[in-house]
Parts: C-alpha cells; sequence; structure tokens
C-alpha cells in the first residue's frame, strides 16, 4: 500500500478543518520536515517517548533539541514522558540478539506507538501518528500495520504515513543543517549503537 497516497486523501478530506494529531517524536531532525509538511493541515502536539534510548543524558540532549524547530518551524507544543529504559529491556526480552530492523525493532514500534495512542484516546486527539517512518531504516508497512491495530483497540484514528516519500527524509537532512540540529548516528537503543560502531570498525 502507498501511504503517503492514503495520507493525501485524507487531507483532501479533512480540507477546511484542522483536526488535533498527536504525533510521537523520536527525534528534533526526523520531526523537522514532520511538521514543516503537517502542520499546515493538523493541530499538531508532539509526544516524546522513546524508552528504547542508551541513556538518561542522551534521551535529555535529544529533547533539547526541540526547543530549535519550535523557533523556526512552528510553536507546536512538545510533551515528554520520563525516561525509563526498563519498559524498552522488558518489551525487547529474548531478542536482545535479533539484527537491527528485525522482530525487535517491531516491538519497539509496537511499545512506542502502544502509549501514543493511549495518551492520544485519554486526551481526546482526533489522530496519532510517529515522525518514524521518515528513516530509511525504518519498516513503514510495519509502522501502518501496528497503527491500524491499535486504532481498532483504542478506537482513535491512525494517520497512515510513510514521511519518507517525495523527499521527506532529504528535507529532514536539509533542515537538520540549516537549524544546527544535533543528528544522531545510531537510531537509539544500545544495540543500534553496538552496530553502528561495528560497521565504522570495519570500514576502518
Amino acid at each position: 500500500m502507498n501511504y503517503q497516497l492514503e495520507l493525501e486523501k485524507i487531507i483532501k478530506e479533512i480540507e477546511g478543518k484542522k483536526p488535533s494529531l498527536l504525533l510521537h517524536a523520536c527525534c528534533a531532525p526526523c520531526s523537522s520536515y514532520c511538521l514543516e509538511y503537517l502542520s499546515n493541515y493538523f493541530d499538531i502536539t508532539l509526544y516524546f517517548y522513546n524508552p528504547n534510548i542508551t541513556s538518561k543524558e542522551e534521551y535529555e540532549k535529544r529533547f533539547m533539541e526541540f526547543k530549535k524547530i519550535q523557533e523556526s518551524i512552528c510553536s507546536v507544543q512538545v510533551i515528554k514522558e520520563e525516561y525509563n529504559s526498563e519498559e524498552f529491556y522488558r518489551a525487547i526480552k529474548g531478542l536482545e540478539n535479533c539484527l537491527e530492523g528485525g522482530e525487535r525493532c517491531f516491538v519497539c514500534y509496537e511499545l512506542r506507538l502502544n502509549k501514543t495512542a493511549q495518551f492520544a484516546k485519554d486526551n481526546n486527539f482526533d489522530y496519532f501518528a510517529s515522525t518514524l517512518s521518515i528513516s530509511p531504516h525504518k519498516n513503514a508497512e510495519k509502522l501502518n500495520e501496528i497503527g491500524k491495530k491499535l486504532e481498532i483497540y483504542y478506537n482513535i484514528k491512525w494517520l497512515p504515513n510513510d514521511f519518507k516519500k517525495k523527499g521527506g527524509y532529504y528535507r529532514s537532512t536539509t533542515l537538520s543543517k540549516e537549524l544546527g540540529l544535533y543528528r544522531q548516528d545510531y537510531c537509539g537503543c544500545i544495540y543500534s549503537k553496538k552496530e553502528r560502531e561495528k560497521c565504522q570498525q570495519d570500514k576502518n
């Protein structure tokens, strides 16, 4: 399925309105393009919940970067959940040795999207979504599959998306440079960090 086309259909259907959207944000660089694109059509609140991130210091460092996009792109509200890595390690127990991009990542997607959907439902948002699909390393089909499942469970609309489409990923890298955003070179968890470090060692 072309999730970008699905998103464009919804945008046409809501023309003249501005529904509320709780947008799960993995980091400021990925959020930059998503905000630039979606803020014309939705009343957006960013939701920073990423217990997969390696440390509290890294968590806070990534969160602080949202100030730059608030000042430069739009004055969106950012809700931050407290850092609790134990939620991540409990969820992926037994999957520690999975390759990056496999089952462990899918469980991590669901952990973060479930929390987002629950918050969106509890606070009467019209839609929920995630910036994760902007990354070429993230499985947009799986993200949308999880989103649709949670839409049914919580009875709140999932906004289908594949933000890397239409030059979205490239635009996010351009905005990151223009705004001087801290752009990490790994997803967030210790496993992706180790895999990145191994790749760099192999190149050297």
